[in-house]
Parts: C-alpha cells; sequence; structure tokens
C-alpha cells in the first residue's frame, strides 16, 4: 500500500539524501518534505524533485504545531519522519538556544501534532487510531563518549550526553519514547553515527577538509586529532531507516552505523592523499582551481594545522549495529574507502553547489 510521508527538515543533508533514495525506491509514494530552510536547509538539495507529481515542499517551522497538524491533515499523511534538528556542536556551544528551541520545543511541537491527528481526533469520534507511524532520527552523540577499548554503543547503553547539542537531541529522544508508553503514539527511533556524502554542509569535517584544499586554506584539526568517529554513508542510513520503516517494531530503537571507525586526523590525511591522487591525474582540476597550489604540486597535508581542542570534545564514538543487522538485515554497503571516494567526486563535479554556501559563511 503506498504510504504518504511528512519528512522535517528534508532540505538538509541528511534528510534530502533520504528524500531522494525514499522517492526512487518507492515511486508509488507521496513525500512531503517541511523545512524553515534555515543556514543548514539549502532547498536546492532537492531541485531534481520538483518536477516529480509526488513531491512537495512546504516552508514552514517545525515548532508551528497548528502547521504540522494541517499537513497531516490536508495530505493524510500515514508516516512523519523526524529529521529536522540543529547538529553542529561548536554552534551549540556558542549558542545552546537554537538547540532547545528546534531539537526539544521542535520535537515536542511535533508529537503534540501527531497525537492530535493520529490518536485524539479519531478516539473523540469512536474510533480506533488512524494507521501511522512516528519516526525520530537521533544520533550516537547521546550515549556520551568512549575509551580506545570500550565496546561500542548498543541500543542500551546509558544516555551521558556531553554538550548542548547531544543534550538536546538526548531530550528529544525521551520525549519520543514518553508519548509512545504514555499516549500510545507508534513511534520508532534511530541513532545513527557520523554521516558523510553528498550534499553535506560544508561547515562539516569531510566537505570543510575538501574545500579547503581546494582555496589552499589552512585544514583544522581539533587537539591531537586522534579523536575517533563510525563514518556512515548518508545513502546508506537511508537504507537502515528504510528498514525500520518497513520491518521496526513499534517503541524500538535501532542503531545504524558504518562500521567504519577512523581518528580524524587520519580522514585528513586520506582525504589530501585522495585529493592529490586526483589532480595528479586530472590536469583540468589544477586549471579550475588555480588558487589551489598546495594540491597541485601533491602537498595538501602541508595545510593542516592543529588548533585548540573544543571544550568537552567526546574522544570516541562507535556504533554497534548488531540488533539492526540481526533483525532487520541491514548492513551498509558501502565501505570507507569507496563512500569517501564517491564524496569527493560529487564535491569536485559540484561546486556551484557548495560554492554560494562558503560564501554565505564569509
Amino acid at each position: 500500500m503506498a504510504k504518504t510521508l511528512l519528512v522535517t527538515g528534508g532540505a538538509g543533508f541528511i534528510g534530502a539524501n533520504f528524500v531522494h533514495y525514499w522517492l526512487a525506491q518507492h515511486s508509488q509514494d507521496k513525500v512531503i518534505v517541511l523545512d524553515a530552510l534555515t543556514y543548514a536547509g539549502n532547498q536546492e538539495n532537492l531541485t531534481m524533485l520538483e518536477s516529480n507529481p509526488q513531491f512537495t515542499f512546504v516552508k514552514g517551522d517545525i515548532c508551528d504545531t497548528d502547521l504540522v497538524v494541517d499537513l497531516l491533515r490536508k495530505h493524510s499523511v500515514d508516516t512523519l519522519v523526524h529529521f529536522a534538528a540543529e547538529s553542529h556542536v561548536d554552534r551549540s556551544i556558542l549558542g545552546p538556544d537554537a538547540f532547545i528551541e528546534t531539537n526539544i520545543i521542535g520535537t515536542y511541537s511535533l508529537l503534540k501534532a501527531a497525537k492530535l491527528v493520529w490518536l485524539d481526533g479519531p478516539r473523540s469520534e469512536g474510533k480506533d487510531p488512524l494507521p501511522h507511524r512516528f519516526h525520530h532520527v537521533s544520533t550516537d552523540e547521546v550515549y556520551g563518549t568512549l575509551e580506545a577499548d570500550d565496546p561500542a554503543f548498543t541500543e542500551d547503553t546509558a544516555y551521558a550526553p556531553n554538550s548542548p547539542y547531544s543534550a538536546s537531541k538526548a531530550a528529544s529522544d525521551h520525549l519520543v519514547r514518553a508519548y509512545h508508553h504514555t499516549y500510545g503514539l507508534e513511534v520508532t527511533t534511530s541513532n545513527c553515527s557520523n554521516n558523510y556524502g553528498p550534499f553535506h554542509f560544508p561547515e562539516k569535517l569531510i566537505p570543510l577538509i575538501i574545500t579547503n584544499i581546494l582555496y589552499d586554506k589552512a585544514l583544522p584539526v581539533y587537539g591531537d586529532g586522534l579523536q575517533i568517529r563510525d563514518w556512515l554513508y548518508v545513502e546508506d542510513h537511508a537504507r537502515g531507516i528504510e528498514k525500520v520503516l518497513l520491518q521496526g517494531e513499534i517503541g524500538e530503537n535501532y542503531n545504524i552505523g558504518g562500521h567504519n571507525e577512523w581518528a580524524n586526523i587520519d580522514i585528513v590525511k586520506l582525504i589530501c592523499q585522495l585529493m592529490d591522487e586526483k589532480f595528479a591525474e586530472d590536469e583540468t582540476l589544477a586549471q579550475r582551481y588555480p588558487q589551489a597550489r598546495q594540491v597541485a604540486a601533491g602537498n595538501s597535508a602541508e595545510l593542516i594545522t592543529y588548533v585548540t581542542d573544543r571544550p568537552g570534545h567526546d574522544r570516541r564514538y562507535a556504533i554497534d549495529a548488531t540488533k539492526s543487522q540481526n533483525v532487520l538485515g541491514y548492513t551498509p554497503f558501502e565501505s570507507f574507502n569507496s563512500g569517501i571516494r564517491k564524496t569527493l567526486n560529487w564535491y569536485l563535479d559540484n561546486e556551484a553547489w557548495w560554492q554560494p554556501l562558503l560564501e554565505k559563511q564569509l
């Protein structure tokens, strides 16, 4: 049976990739994207879908409960996939207010709207709740930090958030759980590791390193650079959420990871190596990026610059996705080697997408 999805934050990095993936795999379904188009939301991420009659874009705020109620009713939405979030740790340290507003109050607003339309409305008329699913997309950062020899995070790991960002996401996770156990809202939650791939906002590590190399700018590495993250190609994340929506048990949490633990400094050095190779193989790159002197000379690693570590910087994240693998049959398709090459090629081929975003940051 065809579904109608409301995807919040669908113009952001992960949300947009999910929307592209879902419509490619489920062409009979309808997808409505709700996005406030704040700094990380970019409607151009969805330009290719504008002619698709199954796709609708709505500019709006998830904190606007009345708007969400109207969308759920008007489009007979049966599935809400909630990506919308402030997600940059540095920004949360400098200005936590937006994170509290969007990640906590915004999630609460969505839950209120979903309860009103899917549960309260039908029950007030003596009917059963409408068929529905509220899927909440969270992060591994809610679990806190790991030591080098600690086992990876499982769905049973106690929450121990260490930044305003991760604390706000933990709070939203608890609200989703509470609306299931208290009111019977049919929810699922997924906690993912660090995503990378097309449409990744340029302030994040991998696109930042790529674009800085192309502009011969310093490649900033926090502290000693030995912070470890588990990296997940964004389309593998979309595939994991698909499996949760189609096969996941109501009320359950599922970890979605890439089985790719890398120290930050090793990622930076790998990108430098791959970029040097790309420029050596393709002479036109030096012509397209005349300012990229170090990479053109095969020396992009010379741009690496160690900077003061961020406050409360978690040392290691690692996702144990055994439950998702055993219960849902989830495994990532991309290795880090294949995924990072796809990502590099995408950025080199799509300067028209990321260049305006860099200019806005200046």
